[in-house]
């Protein structure tokens, strides 16, 4: 049957399983606006208050099911709205695709009103991107934009559509979902388990990879098979129960004392779907230098980027590990866990034991109303840490959070998109410089009566900066005071939605009560500015140089 460009777009959507899309619309999409109406029954669009807002949705909804978020944009500035979401998505490797219009073909390179190269704009961040040259070939791009979204290690595609493109009618046939490249382990093992089986002080490292994988039962039977502790990156938490006896927590900068120090001083890493970025390794030089590094990844660029490794797997992580169990001798090494406990206790000795309203007592009484499947979006800063730090889960996709980019303002539009593709009552965690920054979603929020609670972390300053400046440029607060006049609780009721403020705990269990019953729901949390994140790995540092406790 023959369509048009805009109607052949929409049907392949529907064709691939897309039954939500998110987006905003301007001239050079109407007519992909138009089919969307037409085609409302059995696809829905979220508009939303702005093309960031929009792109983070799209995210959101990635990261919490594992399918593929879609957004839509017009030309010109709203496609560049989705860049820094479109960023986000690809350094933390979620499937996204990003649908851009673009004004006809014979008027491109002309300046027209509101065009924009928007595909040499994203050519660094995307996986791949097109420019559809003609209705004949779009939904064969579409259909490859998802295979590549999907397949190996997940990101961002990007398809700008002219608006002659839109308009041209072509032939559709109708195709099933595609499907993903078949992930493969890496068979040639033999070194790795080799040098597995010498190790007397083992860690597992793993990432975002193996929750893409599916592989957190890979990681634990693999730690219990080698006797290992287990530790994650910022991306991966989640991807193992909080509570399973073999997991420390996260590494790195702002990672658990033990975690941190065990890796440091194992002998063997094994790094599954993770990537050694700075914030992990700290000084790279000198990381972890006892230890011999075994990478598993399904994308060979992260191999030698940063950290050298003795064996490099490139291949399915969860298939790779299950090969990887199988070949090892089955371990027991109680004078490395000597150690570890050692390292628990130093932990636990350093942790803060304070009353009243700080954060390790706010996350902790969050953590009583958390159920198995609420997931948690959070905004970037030291919220986001104390989150990564303190919060228990027991089930993967139930932590969202931008990592490599730390992208403020992507937790609200974040939240939209979680709480639309699971159903579910979603916490959202802010401070207040983040949540003004991703504000406008509210509108949506409100619109579409989603259960979201807002805990906002209110300190009046810029946190994590604040912080630097405090330990690192003798309290110098050059731009790090946010405007104090601002009423969070009377901006979230002018949205439609309701609030409090707390500043004790027994407030903030009365707001969770109320909070955690119904509608968008702002708990304004009065703390500190000069309240910490420790540990703290200092700049250039290692594990050894983790400063656990500050005095003035």
């Amino acid at each position: 049957m023959k369509l048009s460009g805009a109607d052949i777009l929409i049907r392949t959507l529907i064709e691939q399983g897309v039954d939500t899309v998110f987006g905003y619309p301007g001239g050079q999409v109407v007519d992909i606006y138009d089919s969307l109406y037409r085609f409302r029954d059995e696809i829905t669009h979220i508009l939303s208050a702005h093309e960031p807002g929009a792109v983070h949705a799209a995210d959101g909804y990635a990261r919490s099911t594992g399918g593929v978020g879609v957004v839509i944009a017009t030309s010109g500035p709203g496609a560049t709205n989705l860049v820094t979401g479109i960023a986000t998505a690809y350094l933390d490797s979620v499937p996204l695709i990003a649908i851009t219009g673009n004004v006809a073909g014979d008027q491109l390179g002309t300046d027209s009103f509101q065009e924009v190269d928007i595909t040499g704009v994203t050519l660094p961040i995307t996986k791949h991107n097109y420019i559809a040259s003609s209705a004949e070939h779009l939904a064969d791009i579409v259909r490859e934009a998802f295979r590549l979204a999907k397949s190996g290690r997940p990101g961002p595609v990007l398809i700008d559509i002219p608006k002659d493109v839109q308009l041209a009618e072509a032939e559709y046939i109708p195709e099933a979902a595609v499907k993903t490249d078949p992930k493969r382990a890496c068979e040639h093992i033999e070194e790795a388990v080799e040098a597995i089986n010498l190790s007397n002080r083992p860690f597992v490292y793993f990432g975002g990879g193996v929750i893409a994988s599916d592989a957190e039962k890979a990681v634990c039977d693999f730690a219990e098979k080698i006797d290992a502790p287990i530790g994650c990156s910022l991306m991966g938490i989640s991807g193992v129960p909080t509570d399973h006896p073999r997991f420390l927590g996260m590494t790195g900068m702002h990672g658990r004392f033990a975690a941190s120090t065990a890796m440091h001083h194992a002998d063997c890493i094994i790094a599954c779907g993770v990537r050694f970025n700075d914030r992990a390794t700290g000084n790279k030089d000198k990381f972890a230098r006892t230890a011999q590094v075994i990478h598993l990844d399904i994308d060979a660029a992260e191999f030698m980027k940063t950290v050298n490794a003795s064996h490099c797997l490139k291949g399915d992580v969860g298939k790779t590990l299950a090969l990887l169990t199988a070949a090892v001798e089955k371990k027991a090494l109680p004078d490395w866990w000597e150690e570890i406990e050692k390292f628990k206790a130093r932990e636990e000795a350093s942790a803060p034991k304070r009353e009243g309203f700080v954060p390790e007592n706010i996350y902790g009484l969050i953590n009583d109303y958390l159920q198995a499947d609420t997931p948690v979006c959070t905004d970037v800063g030291q919220h986001q840490m104390w989150a990564a730090q303190y919060l228990r889960f027991k089930e993967k996709r139930r932590f969202i959070s931008s990592g490599g980019l730390g992208t403020m303002g992507f937790g609200m539009g974040a939240a939209v998109g979680t709480d639309f593709a699971t159903g579910k009552r979603t916490l959202l965690i802010s401070g207040d410089g983040s949540f003004v920054m991703g504000m406008p979603e509210l509108t949506t929020a409100v619109e579409h009566h989603l259960p979201i609670v807002i805990l906002l972390i209110h300190n009046g300053v810029l946190g994590l900066v604040r912080q630097m400046q405090t330990m690192y440029f003798e309290k110098r607060y050059a731009g790090t005071v946010l405007p104090q006049n601002t009423d969070f609780v009377a901006l979230v009721k002018a949205f439609g939605g309701d609030g409090c403020r707390v500043t004790c705990m027994d407030e903030l269990k009365a707001a969770l009560d109320s909070g955690f019953s119904d509608g968008v729901f702002l708990i304004d949390c009065l703390i500190d500015e000069d309240e910490l994140v420790l540990p703290v790995l200092p700049p250039e540092g290692t594990a050894d140089d983790l400063i656990v406790k500050v005095v003035d």
